[in-house]
């Protein structure tokens, strides 16, 4: 059986990669003061966020037209047996009922779409190892077999350095912003229940960093074989020594360095971190 696989943007997969990997992308957008960008199409997170900082107005987000996904699937259709499309987690985004609902639609492919329940290089995980697995020929069951055992391991978790992100995106009430921003707080977030929720609140940068660092530590002490993403958003310098830290902490960690491009940074802000992990 022949699987192509599918993902959106905000799995922020170099491009590179996936064409090295044949992994096809449908992009989210953000409006900036009226216009509409393609993420990783027609703005790059670089200039997403000089935009941002230059700007009044946060942007807005918006999930692919279902349109998109008919087509490309449709094309799919006439070289593959099955999709293995793999999305966001659909509790901040309509995008994997997208796919989802165009796969019930099509009788000549067989559609799996599947909810990551997380976004960014987290994401990007189950994507990379969905691609391999159908390079090898693997059956789409098995495939989303594979995905889950990652989900079953996988953690993730963010730091966001502005609070009004937050708090304008509805993610924090007003009260909360302010106090937050004068005590110098940065909560530190993960995905409960497919929506991203507050995990503990930490007064500095440093101490919520090192924060995710214990939490990795559990894992990595119970034994597993583990693959990390180091995710900033525009602080490349900072990820890169971050990197350097923790690949002598954990030298049998597979550490790499990704970034939250304008959709997710929109909600998040720039100078936010994060650090990501699952099973190898």
């Amino acid at each position: 059986m022949k699987t192509a696989v599918v993902t959106d943007s905000t799995s922020y997969i170099p491009k590179h990669i996936r064409e090295n990997l044949g992994i096809h992308m449908i992009p989210l957008s953000v409006v900036i003061n009226g216009e509409t960008y393609r993420e990783e199409v027609d703005i790059s997170a670089e200039d997403f966020y000089k935009e941002v900082r230059n700007g009044d107005k946060l942007p807005k987000t918006t999930q692919p037209p279902i349109g998109e996904f008919e087509e490309l699937f449709s094309e799919l259709a006439k070289e593959y047996d099955a999709i293995i499309s793999v999305h966001l987690s659909s509790g901040i985004s309509g995008t994997f009922q997208g796919a989802a609902s165009v796969g019930n639609m099509l009788d000549n492919v067989k559609v799996y779409a599947y909810d990551s329940e997380v976004s960014c290089m987290a994401q990007g995980f189950y994507v990379l190892k969905a691609a391999t697995l159908a390079q090898e020929g693997k059956h789409p069951d098995d495939i989303i077999a594979e995905l889950d055992h990652l989900k079953a391991n996988a953690r993730a978790y963010f730091m966001v350095d502005d609070l009004t992100h937050l708090q304008r995106g509805g993610r924090l009430s007003s009260a909360q912003a302010i106090i937050g921003s004068l005590l110098n707080i940065k909560p530190l977030l993960h995905f409960e229940n497919k929506v991203i929720v507050p995990f503990e609140k930490i007064r500095t940068r440093k101490k919520a960093m090192k924060r995710i660092v214990e939490l990795l530590d559990e894992d990595v002490k119970k034994g597993k074989d583990l693959q990390a993403t180091i995710i900033h958003a525009n602080r490349l310098e900072d990820a890169v020594e971050w990197k350097k830290e923790l690949s002598a902490l954990y030298p049998n960690v597979d550490f790499s360095i990704s970034y939250f491009g304008p959709v997710i940074g929109t909600h998040l802000g720039e100078g936010s971190m994060g650090l990501g992990w699952t099973l190898k």
